[in-house]
């Protein structure tokens, strides 16, 4: 086990840091969904940029998870590589 794991794991321990990283699931979540799918379609973030017109510094905030996306903007993005965007409540 790494140490970034461990160091997780022991955090997550504590109520109200185990109840904050749950409500940013959704954020990690398609953070996650974003990075994979580039690299599954063997994207640099500039390619990704110009296939779905959002500025590569945008593709970046997005990625990092210093910003958040409108609607529009995901499906801008799962356009832009094929894809269809889904959302769905579990």
């Amino acid at each position: 086990m790494d140490d970034l794991k461990k160091y997780l794991d022991n955090q997550l321990k504590e109520p109200e840091f185990a109840l904050e990283w749950e409500r940013q699931r959704p954020e990690r979540e398609y953070i996650k969904s974003i990075i994979a799918v580039r690299i599954e379609k063997n994207l640099t973030q500039k390619e990704l940029a110009e296939k779905t017109g959002i500025r590569q510094s945008n593709i970046s905030r997005i990625e990092n998870g210093n910003c958040s996306p409108t609607i529009a903007t995901l499906q801008q993005i799962a356009t832009g590589v094929g894809k269809t965007l889904h959302i769905e409540f579990r």
